[in-house]
């Protein structure tokens, strides 16, 4: 399934939440526009929180401490998240237009906040020498279950090449995830393959995967497409790199030059 919400009045764009909408990605994830000088605050008392800047220039505080995020928009590859356990009060501070993701989902442990930045984000070029480069893509990780077995999330983003396709060679896996869309030029557009779905990927859509689902995506040429994957872990079963399960009749693919 593929849908795009419009913002609320407080310039929100909630893409799940937990126990309302599309409740099965077991996550809370939403969108925030910020005005100049607008200040705002994400606290909760059950669930651990990440929170990553897709363009603009904020001030983040928490415990005593601020940094500053700074990204001209999510194709420049330099993310700022910060990732803190429950009941950590966060304070957000635009000094431009900036535009901020924020990811929550319920875990009872606690952990010492951190604060990401790009020299710490592990980044990796996928397909180019396979398939003629019509797989080449480049994905980075904040977090996974290597550097956050405390969490019960993953967060990451992928840099799809124009014309090209990502999350290739077809797979799935039982933990649920969700992929949030934004392009460059902005009029650009895609295919979200979900099983036997196919939809139409545009700037501020969202991707929901569930168990079982392949999900392939390809951006039309002249447009590069950028989608932010987050992951939720199972109880018992969490999401690891090698967790992919690919479709039978495509698994050639993986040993093809």
């Amino acid at each position: 399934m593929l849908e795009k919400y419009g913002f609320n009045e407080n310039n929100e764009q909630f893409i799940c939440k937990m126990g309302e909408f599309h409740p099965d990605m077991l996550m809370t994830i939403w969108v925030k526009r910020f005005e100049k000088g607008e200040t705002y605050e994400v606290i909760s008392e059950e669930n651990e929180t990440a929170i990553l800047i897709l363009s603009g220039n904020a001030d983040i505080s928490w415990n005593g401490v601020t940094e500053n995020m700074k990204r001209k928009n999510p194709f420049e590859k330099k993310p700022y998240c910060l990732h803190v356990c429950k009941g950590v009060k966060v304070s957000i501070t635009a000094n431009e237009e900036s535009e901020i993701l924020i990811q929550q989902t319920d875990n009872d442990k606690e952990f010492e906040p951190i604060f990401y930045k790009p020299e710490d984000c592990l980044y990796e070029h996928f397909g180019k020498g396979q398939w003629e480069g019509t797989g080449y893509r480049i994905c980075s990780t904040m977090f996974d279950y290597d550097n956050a077995p405390y969490s019960n999330m993953v967060m990451g983003e992928v840099f799809n090449q124009p014309g090209r396709w990502s999350s290739y060679p077809p797979h799935h896996h039982p933990q649920p995830e969700v992929y949030y869309y934004k392009f460059d030029p902005q009029q650009g557009f895609g295919a979200c393959f979900n099983g036997d779905n196919v939809f139409k990927s545009t700037d501020g859509a969202s991707c929901y995967i569930t168990d079982g689902f392949d999900h392939q995506q390809v951006t039309a040429p002249g447009y590069e497409m950028y989608y932010v994957w987050m992951i939720r872990h199972l109880d018992g079963d969490p999401w690891y790199k090698t967790t992919r399960f690919y479709a039978k009749e495509h698994e050639w693919l993986t040993k093809a030059d």
